[in-house]
């Protein structure tokens, strides 16, 4: 009983709050993490009436497996962005803007970390700020992708957008990986740097490679069936699977091997739209189909959020470093990259505003940062201070950035209802 109340009032907090949030033009992604506030440890779970809120940050994590599938689902359909016909187009100025911006983003967030560690001392180690830098890589798909089908963007900075972002997160991984690795020997002496440098980059080979193989065996069995209802179920099935396998992890010839579920579900995405030829028809249907369960991921996700980082003033200071570096390299990561590309203008101005949104992958560098000790819990807590700042602006954000590029018509939304006021346009809100 507890789980379904539970999980009923986020979903109701997250409708209603999305509401007020239409009232006051933000992206609904916005309020749905609102919501998870709300239903905090914090603020309605600090009553510890069990199902009114989340009581503890424990009592939130028992509903990870949800969050596990919504992000599946989630790089699953950031994958049906990477079609070949597409990517013949864009496929080489994505690729460079997604490995130079990622690299200019680390340089600016280490040059300004390391010069504050200079200034504070032992109050914030070196290994901190080393690993903090390739942290400020990784940008968060989910937050993105909500506000590009919320308003049906569509142009040359939406069809660019969601490629970087996929490629993003992949190379942010390998930067991680030898910044922690440098950050590792630091702390600890540690001789294998090898070790951790190969570990991250088998990590992207292997899922990518899983991701593909699954593509391939969903695009055969979907041919199996032919009613849309069957091909649904199909399609959940994989997507479930995929991110079951995922999570495999084993020890061999010295190494740890592990996948990552967003590059395997993009992976599988990717292959699927690509071999199957009533792909584009089917994840819409998904699209559908998964609405409800992004809400609750995005309300978790807010409900996730540690506020308690706010009583450190230290935190806070490296926090704002953090977050006005990590923002100064993006944008002019992007900016650099896609002039050089001679993209589109309005991808040159409003690409990097769009890629500020931090969230799953960034938490999940920190958590791998423990191992560091007291400057790992350091990283944790400048990147969790970080994560709720730029969850509860980004999206917001991304919207404008779109709105001002054109992907987004201002006076094209209709609702189930109909035509929304005197508001006239093709876009249908979901």
């Amino acid at each position: 009983m507890e789980i379904l109340l539970n999980l009923s009032i986020s979903l109701l907090v997250g409708l209603i709050l999305s509401r007020v949030a239409k009232l006051l033009k933000l992206p609904a992604v916005t309020a749905y993490l609102v919501a998870g506030i709300l239903v905090s440890p914090y603020l309605l779970g600090a009553f510890g009436i069990e199902g009114l809120g989340f009581v503890s940050l424990e009592n939130v994590k028992q509903y990870s497996l949800l969050s596990d599938v919504a992000l599946g689902f989630i790089a699953f359909s950031i994958g049906n962005e990477f079609r070949l016909a597409q990517l013949k187009e864009i496929g080489k100025q994505a690729t460079v803007i997604g490995i130079l911006q990622a690299l200019i983003t680390t340089v600016a967030v280490d040059a300004a970390l390391i010069g504050l560690h200079f200034i504070l001392g032992d109050k914030f180690p070196l290994s901190a700020a080393i690993v903090l830098g390739a942290v400020a890589t990784a940008t968060a798909p989910a937050a993105t992708l909500l506000v590009v089908r919320q308003y049906l963007a569509k142009g040359p900075l939406s069809d660019i957008l969601l490629p970087v972002v996929a490629l993003d997160d992949a190379v942010g991984l390998v930067v991680f990986a030898a910044s922690f690795g440098v950050a590792r020997a630091i702390e600890k002496g540690d001789v294998e740097i090898w070790k951790i440098i190969l570990e991250p980059i088998i990590e992207v080979v292997f899922s990518i490679i899983l991701g593909f193989i699954m593509g391939l065996l969903f695009t055969l069995c979907e041919r199996f069936f032919h009613s849309r209802s069957k091909r649904l179920a199909v399609s959940v099935t994989f997507v479930l699977l995929t991110v079951a396998l995922s999570k495999v992890e084993f020890e061999a010839f010295g190494l740890h091997f592990a996948f990552s579920s967003l590059l395997v579900c993009m992976m599988l995405g990717s292959v699927f739209c690509n071999a199957c030829d009533f792909s584009e028809e089917l994840m819409d249907r998904v699209d559908r189909w998964t609405a409800p369960l992004f809400i609750l991921f995005f309300v978790l996700s807010g409900a996730e959020l540690e506020l308690s980082v706010f009583t450190d003033l230290a935190i806070v200071l490296i926090g704002v470093v953090y977050i006005l570096f990590r923002s100064l390299g993006k944008y002019s990561g992007a900016y650099i990259s896609a002039r050089a590309m001679k993209c589109d203008s309005n991808i040159t101005r409003y690409l990097g505003i769009t890629l500020l949104p931090q969230a799953g992958v960034a938490l999940g560098m920190a958590i791998k940062a423990a191992e560091l000790g007291t400057s790992g819990h350091i990283v944790a807590n400048i990147t969790l201070f970080a994560v709720l700042i730029y969850e509860l602006i980004g999206p917001m954000l991304t919207k404008i950035a779109l709105t001002k590029s054109g992907d987004i018509v201002p006076d094209g939304k209709t609702s189930a209802r109909g035509t929304i006021g005197d508001e006239k346009g093709a876009a249908n809100q979901k």
